[in-house]
């Protein structure tokens, strides 16, 4: 990466936690954001998730608001509750739009875009990016099994770094983890500087 760069990274929260979570360590967001910032001048930190609102005490609060006084701007929405077809009740939070509309409006002032995310429907994205000049990173993983990044997002990036490079420098001490035991199976309370779990639920 050149020092020229004009660089923005777009984080997909969910799918970075779930990465981080197959490779089995935590993200220190502090670290990612200081590993970038030396690799050219750093325009934008964009993190997107989703929020489920109805909660008490949302586990991903402390994150969020780590974040947004800490060089990030975040991105949040609600997310939606609906029971599928088997009658199972599922969560449903995807930002998938709200991430292309950024990259989109902020093509214009970089030249390079850092998408943390393994999610095939970013292909598209990348493609119009790649047509208006920006040379985009995908950062997910193949180490895991299976792989988290789907083939075809791979293919279409400028460069695809595996995040398994990254750990030592983006990598949060074991020790210093803090995690509370979840409190059900489906919303799992975390350290301030873990991710989100997917709240997608079923994409469809």
């Amino acid at each position: 990466m050149q020092n020229a760069d004009r660089t923005a990274l777009f984080i997909d929260g969910a799918n970075l936690y779930a990465t981080a979570k197959a490779l089995g360590f935590d993200i220190d967001y502090k670290r990612l954001l200081k590993e970038f910032q030396g690799r050219g001048n750093l325009v934008r930190a964009f993190y997107y998730t989703a929020l489920i609102e109805d909660q008490e005490y949302s586990s991903i609060r402390p994150l969020i608001d780590w974040l947004d006084y800490n060089g990030y701007r975040v991105v949040t929405k609600p997310t939606k509750e609906f029971v599928d077809s088997t009658g199972r009740r599922k969560v449903k939070g995807n930002m998938d739009i709200e991430l292309a509309i950024d990259a989109l409006e902020l093509a214009p002032f970089i030249n390079h875009m850092v998408l943390f995310s393994g999610d095939g429907d970013f292909r598209s994205l990348v493609e119009a990016m790649q047509r208006r000049g920006v040379r985009v990173s995908v950062v997910s993983t193949i180490s895991s099994q299976p792989p988290m990044v789907a083939d075809e997002l791979r293919r279409q990036a400028d460069e695809f770094i595996d995040i398994v490079q990254l750990i030592p420098r983006i990598g949060r001490d074991p020790a210093e983890r803090t995690e509370r035991p979840p409190r059900n199976f489906e919303r799992r309370p975390m350290a301030p500087t873990a991710a989100p779990a997917d709240p997608n639920g079923d994409d469809a």
